[in-house]
């Protein structure tokens, strides 16, 4: 295999992005990982004191948890979600989003995100780590972006995720931010903030497995969980694509029957993660390493497509509703790809 390097001259400015992306990503692939190492060091290590404080702790996250899903309120300190160091890694890519709609404050959403990609990185920079483009185009609606739940009962991870704005992807968590009151006056609203849109990443760990440069597959056809939630809490559906989410990573080769794709499935299904085997570039060479490539991802957010609330969702409607939110991917990808895709014209969306 030939290594292609990076060129010696390169502008500061360039290399500090891909120090400060590297670590990011470093960071995040280790999450759950460094979380129980740093519970492990400190009960090994730690005096009494230590040992005692750390089981309070997991104890009270884990009782706290149950009690209210780990709900964070509003959208955190500001610090945490949007400043210089979220902007570098912004940049690297770079991460834009784009409005085609209007996303009225008098109401809450979920964003049906597609696709997963390796990380899902566009929605979380756009939603989580640095919010400061959506709160310019959607001003008084508070971005979240939901993920596993088993990763709220893990200490230290569970308060970095609410830090960014994620929250808790289980039902009870989701009935919380989507039944927010939407007025104004309401003592939740004290922020100025009138409305929750939570992004779920639809297809999840599958969809994560059949991430490849190019490839827009999405794992769709029998994901309708999100919709029942939103026929059940009155909230609106927003498609959204993240053109060149698929594009900052590689995977190792896994067609869906090879030894790989069912190994990486049965984890899958035991932890709800799947296994990836990520293949990105280096700091310093373009050809291997967990560093994403240099790409841009541009997430289009579409028009709201209204419900009508019911507390038992018709199976009928249901399929009424999920139909359109796939009409309106196709619809979306047809009329943006040529404009943020390179080779769009031999790329085709694939809904499984």
């Amino acid at each position: 295999m030939k290594i292609e390097w990076a060129p010696v001259k390169v502008p500061p400015k360039r290399r500090l992005e891909t120090l400060v992306t590297g670590l990011f990503t470093l960071f995040f692939f280790t999450l759950p990982l460094t979380s129980f190492l740093i519970m492990a060091l400190l009960l090994y290590f730690g005096g009494f004191v230590v040992r005692t404080l750390l089981v309070i702790y997991t104890a009270y996250i884990y009782i706290e948890h149950k009690r209210t899903y780990s709900a964070m309120d509003g959208n955190g300190w500001m610090l945490n979600r949007t400043n210089c160091l979220y902007r570098i890694y912004r940049n690297y890519f770079p991460v834009q989003l784009v409005k085609t709609a209007e996303l009225p404050p008098n109401r809450n959403y979920i964003l049906a995100s597609f696709p997963h990609g390796i990380l899902g990185t566009g929605i979380c920079i756009n939603m989580g780590l640095d919010i400061s483009l959506w709160l310019q185009h959607f001003p008084q609606v508070r971005p979240k972006v939901a993920t596993l739940d088993q990763h709220f009962v893990i200490p230290f991870l569970r308060d970095l995720l609410r830090w960014w704005g994620l929250v808790s992807v289980s039902k009870e968590s989701l009935v919380y931010y989507l039944t927010k009151s939407n007025d104004p006056k309401h003592s939740d609203n004290r922020d100025g903030f009138t409305s929750n849109a939570v992004a779920i990443l639809v297809g999840g760990a599958q969809e994560a497995l059949d991430s490849h440069p190019g490839k827009y597959i999405l794992t769709l056809k029998n994901r309708k969980g999100f919709v029942k939630m939103a026929i059940r809490t009155g909230s609106s559906i927003v498609p959204t694509i993240s053109f060149g989410e698929v594009d900052i990573f590689d995977q190792v080769d896994n067609p869906p029957d090879s030894l790989l794709r069912r190994l990486q499935t049965m984890v899958k299904k035991l932890t709800g993660i799947s296994p990836l085997i990520p293949v990105g570039r280096g700091f310093f060479n373009y050809t291997f390493g967990f560093v994403p490539y240099r790409r841009p991802i541009v997430q289009v957010v579409g028009a709201p497509i209204d419900v009508v609330q019911s507390a038992q969702p018709d199976p009928a409607y249901v399929d009424e509703l999920h139909g359109k939110v796939m009409e309106a991917l196709e619809r979306m990808f047809d009329q943006y790809k040529d404009k943020y895709m390179p080779n769009a014209t031999k790329t085709q969306l694939v809904i499984h």
